[in-house]
């Protein structure tokens, strides 16, 4: 970055070395003395967030940018030797990157408790992956990021897994009564999840663009289960329950060596299709999700990506920070929230269960643990 040049003016750009990369800091040990008038290069995949005397100050959008700090050459340097020759104006330049961020895996470190209605209470594990993007660089910067000079998505991956997995227990609560009936509705829980989960990341600026589920995994005793209600709900009456199990019979028999087995194999091979023909049925492929589009927090309509205020109800769309309590987008150097009043220090207070005093997320519904509704 050239700190040490007190007579050019700098040129601050960042290039992609890590693909993994969120956010890079320059300089990337601390904060410097960037001069009045450096030039700040963002290319189009980029977002710049200048912080000059410890604060946001700006984010700037792609394109050449003049930064106009107070740290002037030469007069910095005289006005600074009650500080050793360091200037006090420190400012530091964040680059964000903007990509979307793909295939990023979550799942269930310990098995999540699930209260079954015709099972009792069952351990499920559930794996599936997610994309991510930055949308609020800045309220991602202060949520998350802090005064780390690089942050990659192996650093908060984690803490996302955990926020998928309470909010994947509180949705299956809801919307699945038993696990008997979940075949079949994995594309529907994937939708209704990430709907779910918009909001939480919201929070922290980020933007979920899709998530999906790839197994859920009950134990294998519930799933043997399972595999007795398929077989059950496919066979209409006792007399076909009676012919399948004859086929089994004779189906094991046939795997047997000589001629009798050879025999009962190639008559095997002539029934089966015609027994289990009307059991087959296709299923529909599940449809792309659609892109997500960028709306204001206040008013809902759609908003630019590079909008700072929105065109409708001129709601400031750069955010700085939220309020824990109703979400409200707070403005630099608040102390309450403007809506509901609260204090702007104020943190959430995670919730724990009254049943096993496991603790959940702030708004969870069910307890991870136990399984219990969290009321």
């Amino acid at each position: 970055m050239g700190t040490d040049n007190i007579i050019f003016l700098e040129v601050i750009e960042w290039f992609h070395e890590a693909e993994q990369e969120l956010v890079h800091r320059i300089p990337q040990k601390g904060s410097g003395e960037i001069k009045f008038g450096a030039q700040l290069i963002v290319r189009d995949s980029q977002v710049g967030v200048l912080f000059y005397k410890g604060k946001s100050y700006e984010a700037y959008g792609p394109g050449r940018h003049t930064l106009t700090t107070a740290n002037i050459p030469v007069l910095t340097k005289v006005l600074a030797l009650p500080w050793g020759m360091t200037s006090p104006l420190r400012a530091e330049v964040y680059f964000v990157n903007m990509r979307v961020f793909p295939n990023l895996k979550w799942g269930t470190r310990d098995p999540v408790a699930f209260k079954d209605s015709e099972l009792g209470l069952v351990r499920l594990r559930a794996y599936g992956v997610f994309n991510i993007q930055v949308i609020q660089p800045i309220l991602f910067i202060n949520t998350l990021v802090g005064t780390m000079g690089k942050y990659t998505t192996e650093e908060i991956e984690e803490y996302l897994k955990q926020v998928i997995v309470s909010r994947f227990n509180d949705y299956l609560g809801e919307h699945l009564d038993s696990l008997f009936d979940l075949p079949g509705h994995y594309d529907e829980l994937s939708k209704g999840l990430q709907d779910r989960l918009k909001e939480d990341f919201t929070h922290f600026g980020l933007g979920l663009e899709s998530l999906y589920i790839s197994s859920i995994t009950p134990p294998k005793e519930v799933q043997k289960a399972i595999d007795d209600k398929s077989r059950l709900g496919v066979i209409k009456d006792l007399d076909r329950l009676v012919k399948m199990k004859a086929a089994m019979a004779m189906e094991k028999a046939a795997e047997s060596q000589g001629e009798a087995g050879s025999g009962m194999g190639m008559g095997m091979g002539f029934m089966m299709p015609a027994m289990f023909a009307d059991m087959i049925r296709p299923r529909a492929g599940a449809a792309a999700p659609a892109a997500q589009e960028l709306t204001c927090p206040d008013c809902g309509h759609p908003v630019s990506q590079d909008a700072k205020f929105c065109p409708h109800c001129g709601h400031q769309q750069l955010v700085f920070d939220q309020c824990s309590g109703c979400g409200k987008n707070l403005p630099p150097n608040a102390q309450f929230c403007p809506r509901c009043g609260i204090p702007v220090s104020r943190k959430p207070i995670p919730k724990v269960c009254p049943h096993c005093k496991c603790e959940n997320l702030p708004d969870s519904v069910f307890c991870n643990q136990c399984g219990e509704r969290l009321d």
